[in-house]
This record gives C-alpha cells, sequence and structure tokens, in this order.
C-alpha cells in the first residue's frame, strides 16, 4: 500500500476548499492574518450576522494573527464561536484573553505517536481484532479520493441511518465532493470479494492526520472493518507524518462507558483537549437574542441559538 507525501501548505481544515464545502450553512470568510475560516451565518433578517469555525475543528497558519483578525470582522457581527484544533500551536493564555465570553475545555482528542511501532501504540483486544479483521478484508488508499463518491454516500447513508445524524453532520453530496477533492484528503477503503464495506477519510495537515468521518455497511461492522482500517492508518502514515488524532469520543465529553472512547482509547498513546471558544461583540443585541432562549439555557453559545444542531 502506497503512503501519501506529508502535507505541508495549507490543507485539510485550513484549506479554502474544506470551508467552501460547509456554505450550505455559511458563507466562508477568510481571516486574512491568521489564514483561518469562519463562517459567517446570518441570525435573521433584523438581527445581523454572526460566525462559527469550521465544523469539526478551527485551525489557522499563524495563531497570532487571529487578535487582529476577530477585531476586523467583529463590528460586523453579534458573536462568534469555535472549537480549537488541539494540534496547533497556540498561547491558551492569549486566547483566553481573545474569547472573555467562553473558553473552556470541550472535548478530549485521543492520539497516536507515529515514532512508536503500532504495537506499542494499540492495545492487545483491538491488535487481536485487527488481525482477524485483516484475513478477511482488503484494505487500500485510495488514488483518486473523488473516485469514491458514491460507495463513500452509500456507507454514509447507512451511518446517518444507524445513529440518527441531521444538521451539519448530515453532509450533502455536494459538501463530500467538495471534501474529496479538498488538499490533504486520503482515503483507506476496505473491500470483501471486492465490494466496498467501509472507508476512512482523513486530512493530512503538517505533521498530522486528522480522523475525519468513517462510516461501514453491514458486511463491514459484521467484518469489523474498523479495526483493519485503524491499523492501517497507522502503517499507511508511518513516515509521512508524526501524530494521528482519532478525535474524541460521543458527545463533549470523556465517558468510560462509551463504546467508542472505549475503542479509540485502544489506539492511542495520549490525549489532547479541544477548547470550545465563544465571545461577543454586540453585547446588547446578543442579550436581546438570548431572552427568547432563556427557559432553553444549558450554557449553549451563543444562547440564542440552543438547540439548532438537535
Amino acid at each position: 500500500m502506497a503512503a501519501p507525501m506529508a502535507i505541508t501548505d495549507p490543507a485539510g481544515y485550513q484549506h479554502a476548499a474544506y470551508a467552501k464545502s460547509l456554505n450550505e450553512f455559511g458563507s466562508p470568510r477568510l481571516l486574512a492574518r491568521s489564514g483561518g475560516w469562519l463562517l459567517v451565518r446570518p441570525i435573521d433578517q433584523h438581527n445581523g450576522c454572526d460566525a462559527m469555525g469550521c465544523y469539526p475543528l478551527f485551525s489557522c497558519r499563524d495563531w497570532s494573527g487571529l487578535s487582529a483578525d476577530l477585531d476586523d470582522v467583529g463590528h460586523e457581527l453579534v458573536s462568534v464561536s469555535l472549537v480549537l484544533d488541539p494540534f496547533c500551536n497556540f498561547d491558551v493564555d492569549v486566547l483566553r484573553q481573545n474569547f472573555t465570553d467562553r473558553f473552556v475545555p470541550f472535548k478530549t482528542h485521543f492520539v497516536a505517536d507515529l515514532q512508536r511501532s503500532s504495537r506499542e501504540i494499540v492495545s492487545e483486544h483491538h491488535r487481536y481484532y485487527a488481525r482477524r479483521a485483516l484475513l478477511a478484508l482488503d484494505i487500500e488508499l485510495v488514488e483518486r479520493p473523488g473516485d469514491i463518491i458514491d460507495e463513500w454516500m452509500c456507507l454514509y447513508a447507512e451511518l446517518i441511518a444507524r445513529h440518527r445524524i441531521k444538521g451539519l453532520r448530515a453532509f450533502s453530496r455536494a459538501a463530500f465532493a467538495q471534501q474529496l477533492a479538498t488538499p490533504g484528503i486520503a482515503v483507506l477503503r476496505a473491500r470483501h470479494n471486492g465490494d466496498t464495506v467501509a472507508a476512512h477519510l482523513w486530512y493530512l495537515q503538517d505533521d498530522v492526520g486528522y480522523s475525519h468521518l468513517a462510516a461501514a455497511n453491514s458486511v463491514g461492522y459484521r467484518l469489523m472493518a474498523s479495526y483493519a482500517l485503524y491499523w492501517s492508518a497507522l502503517e499507511t502514515f508511518r513516515g509521512q507524518i508524526r501524530w494521528l488524532n482519532w478525535g474524541g469520543g460521543a458527545g463533549a465529553t470523556v465517558a468510560a462507558a462509551d463504546g467508542l472512547t472505549r475503542f479509540k482509547k485502544g489506539w492511542a498513546t495520549g490525549t489532547r483537549t479541544a477548547f470550545f471558544c465563544g465571545r461577543i461583540f454586540d453585547r446588547k443585541r446578543y442579550e436581546a437574542l438570548a431572552v427568547d432562549k432563556s427557559s432553553k439555557d444549558d450554557g449553549y453559545f451563543p444562547a440564542y441559538r440552543a438547540g439548532e444542531f438537535i
């Protein structure tokens, strides 16, 4: 299996193409100094706009420019919210000063250091099931990721049905077509008897591989394709990048009983924290908007959008 070259130019979550893949949920706005992207969203016809970072992570090239970028766009917005890439080299104290209204640990991401061997990284349990899955499956790195769009849409439709996914995470075909053409994309595909039964989408940025999305059909679940794909990611990307970011468990916290958390922990050498950040630019308008949501306030930021992705 050939390994992709490491990506050193803006790629993945830092690339314009990825931001544009989310244009159904907001207008992509480049932050000129930092190189990050926001999605500017209308609140309603009378109350202007706010902005959020691209899902699932806000990432930029130069964190030292973010403060000035926020000052530049702030006069246009009611508020901004984003989840920080846990691998970016930012100063927590400086960012806390820029996001005075909300700066909290949001999610724990499980990560693997590829300078260690797969046997050191992976739990004995996961190694057993990876070996078993690899006996039944052929894993390949897709040479032209865009060619997998039809197969991927079928796999992702099963994921949507199984987990009742809706809203932003129920990406459209147009969004996926753009994402599969974004620089830094790498796709691992699992086949059984020549048929695609699972796939794992990755973005390579600098020295990190980010697990973007994975999906399988009923045969893929039965054959435990996730074990084969995760093992293959370790082997495929080693020597090209330093880290794999498997992401976090279900929800915003790490729960020992969460099956996804247990699964990802078995592939990790450690964890990193993704912070959630929020800043209010127009406090008077924000508070007026939030009044209508006060009975539903559960700490969501911005408060006036509580329940937006439920």
